[in-house]
């Protein structure tokens, strides 16, 4: 406890000073955080030295989970939407807060993924498909809730490592990767998360990587720790773990909730048969204990008793503004801002209302539910729904609403024709266990949306979804905005937005495309994999893994529609303002640090606000790589948002650096084992969306 020596060595101290089977506490999450118990699910260890903390974990990459007294943020696809680093910090900052003080101390999250598949039943708990942008605003949320609170440290837990792509058959299924393009698509976020972020700990997923678990596959210590740099402590996902040697060698550090494959007779046992040794006892040990210590959980107890409510005024306002900043505004056909003061404004849908229609209400779309179908993930007592939030601003412009549930399109096509303005809204639930069956809305949401836009005279479609949609409606809406699970203020946030007392400055972190025929994974081998019969459903009276075969590569995201020549829905980097935006003035610059030798590429541009309105525009850097390099499409390689008053121009200036973690010039050679860079011509390319690139400039490199 002498806090003036170094978390290394308060650890090896403690060790020092612990028998083995105190070691093995460390190993499994319920006796090492939990000091003053014995005996864990039936299960008797040794007693505890004193001074362990006690330590709580919680499950969080929206919020604080399965909690009351807390607030509702936004779901994470929505803040990847943001593509605003510091919003993410301050959310994440206020969940761990509120962490604290609910007496939890380790949250598990932010999580990522590399959007292989929009059907995906978690995407909505990922910042979208790219890996810069989801490797910086992950790394925004690790610094959030590990350095937001020095009074009131918690720790963070990146997830899921790694190709964990998919719900269906996620403990039985093998995600069959290549090298490069697990180094390149699926290893990359999370190295720019450690990097940026430098997380605590990591949790390892449920499929396996190549015919191994992931919590039992070399890639923890030859890849994670060797080559992307994390020095915390790896955790596993409850149930991921399938056995005790190979997993402690391989450095999965701590098995999640009960012991299981940890216990202390089955790590006797694989002693005494020479399988591990009390190094890999004494490594994953300090793994953890080092942690906790440089996390500063041994030395500021958690709050006794924890805090009836930890939600506050300034993170409502908080949740506020990332509904509103985390909204893109897809379409929009001049009948937005509604600043004409429409005397009848419809209000349709069964998820603008608290009220149930066939089940279903404004609840079943504040977070994400866990299952389909269970009570939401966080708690949405507070939220404002977006019929009350409109009846607030109605009774203020002294305009008329009327509402309508949706359940019968045609009673409600005739609402929207009586209304001068229809705000119609459209839903599906996903949630973790299940993935999408289609990207089509439920609850006959395409018939609802299509009936009330051919009746109504100005039709505005709000879409609460965690992944794309399918619009096949979409010609008949004059406006169409994205709101995603947008947390308990989002009422107010989108009425903030209708009117135009905010802007949108929202920007699509993933691709929506026509068609789910249009995505990367075309093939029952792709998506949803395959068994050995070739078919998509197990063999009866087997336990075979199901086989996903990433033959897609590279070209995930945004790449593949590049690289295929296909034309999305809404691109990658899509949204729309009140206001407009000219970009101008590209200078790329290389220049060679003169000490190291490294290239970097120094490059600036201007965006120039020539609307009439106030507005935030989300700057976008993509690179394409010389043909010789055989990379599909072209590479997000930076991104600033920037606020402009109108007629209003600012610099944007971003050094792109050749050996930063995104390795933002090279590909993986796999014979090398290690990034090369291509000789060549590389064509830099900005502006406001992947498919809108107005600014280009080459640059030769060697």
């Amino acid at each position: 406890m002498d806090t003036s020596k170094s978390p290394d060595e308060r650890a090896r101290i403690l060790l020092d000073a612990s028998s083995l089977g105190q070691k093995y506490r460390w190993l499994v999450e319920q006796p090492a955080n939990n000091p003053s118990a014995t005996t864990f699910s039936g299960v008797q260890y040794e007693a505890q030295l004193p001074c362990t903390p006690t330590v709580v974990y919680t499950d969080g990459p929206d919020g604080v989970r399965f909690t009351s007294g807390v607030t509702a943020f936004p779901a994470p696809i929505a803040l990847g939407a943001t593509w605003n680093r510091d919003l993410v910090f301050d959310k994440s900052a206020a969940q761990s807060e509120e962490a604290f003080d609910k007496g939890k101390n380790v949250v598990l999250g932010p999580g990522i993924a590399s959007g292989r598949t929009p059907l995906s039943g978690r995407t909505a708990e990922y910042f979208g498909e790219d890996s810069l942008l989801s490797g910086r605003l992950a790394a925004s949320a690790i610094r959030g809730i590990e350095e937001g609170n020095p009074g009131k440290p918690v720790l963070s837990n990146l997830k899921h490592y790694v190709a964990n792509e998919q719900e269906i058959s996620r403990n039985a299924s093998s995600s069959n990767v290549d090298e490069r393009t697990l180094r390149e698509a699926y290893d990359l976020p999370f190295e720019i998360a450690i990097a940026e972020g430098d997380p605590e700990s990591i949790m390892c997923s449920y499929n396996q990587i190549n015919g191994i678990y992931s919590c039992e596959n070399p890639l923890l210590n030859d890849t994670l720790r060797s080559k992307l740099g994390f020095d915390g402590y790896v955790m596993s996902d409850f149930g991921a773990v399938h056995s005790t040697a190979p997993s402690l060698r391989a450095g999965l550090d701590q098995e999640l909730n009960r012991p299981i494959h940890y216990t202390p007779a089955l790590l006797n046992q694989a002693l005494a048969k020479g399988e591990i040794t009390e190094e890999h006892v004494d490594n994953a040990a300090f793994n953890v204990v080092r942690s906790y210590l440089r996390g500063g959980l041994f030395d500021t107890p958690l709050p006794a008793p924890a805090a009836g409510s930890a939600s506050t005024a300034e993170h409502k306002d908080l949740a506020r503004r990332a509904a509103e900043e985390g909204t893109v505004l897809l379409k929009n056909d001049g009948v937005l801002p509604l600043s004409s003061r429409p005397k009848t404004v419809a209000v349709i849908g069964p998820t603008a209302s608290k009220t149930p229609t066939n089940g279903v209400s404004a609840l079943s779309v504040c977070s994400m539910t866990w299952p389909f179908g269970s009570p939401n993930t966080l708690d949405c007592s507070s939220i404002v729904t977006i019929e009350e939030a409109v009846r607030e601003r109605a009774a203020l412009e002294g305009s008329t609403v009327v509402f309508d549930d949706g359940s019968n399109p045609q009673r409600a096509a005739g609402v929207a024709a009586a209304a001068d303005v229809t705000i119609v809204v459209g839903y599906y639930a996903s949630g973790e266990f299940n993935d999408l069956p289609d990207l089509r809305l439920d609850g006959n949401g395409d018939a609802l949306i299509s009936a009330v836009a051919a009746a109504s005279p100005a039709t505005v479609a709000i879409l609460q979804t965690g992944s794309a949609v399918e619009m096949p409606w979409l010609g008949g809406a004059e406006a169409v905005l994205e709101s995603w699970y947008a947390g308990e203020q989002q009422g107010p946030a989108l009425i903030n937005l209708l009117w135009g007392d905010v802007n949108p400055s929202g920007k699509l972190p993933m691709t929506f495309p026509a068609s789910l025929t249009d995505t990367p994974t075309r093939t029952p081998a792709q998506y949803p994999g395959v068994y050995s019969d070739g078919s998509t459903s197990a063999p009866a009276g087997t336990r075979e893994i199901r086989q996903v075969d990433y033959s897609e590569g590279l070209a995930v995201g945004h790449k593949w529609y590049d690289a295929q020549g296909i034309d999305p829905l809404f691109a990658f980097g899509h949204g729309l303002s009140y206001t407009d935006f000219e970009y101008r003035n590209l200078r790329v610059r290389p220049t060679t640090d003169k000490e190291s030798g490294t290239t970097s590429l120094d490059v600036k541009f201007q965006i120039k606000n020539t609307g009439e309105v106030a507005g935030a525009e989300a700057g976008q850097v993509y690179l394409t790589l010389p043909d010789a390099a055989g990379e599909p499409g072209k590479r997000l390689i930076g991104f600033e948002k920037v606020a402009l008053k109108p007629g209003q121009t600012t610099q944007v200036h971003l050094v792109i650096d050749a050996v930063g973690p995104d390795h933002p010039f090279s590909t993986w050679d796999s014979a090398g084992d290690a990034w090369t860079t291509p000789d060549g011509t590389f064509t830099v390319e900005v502006g406001g969306s992947s498919r809108e690139l107005p600014l280009r400039s080459e640059v030769a490199l060697r």
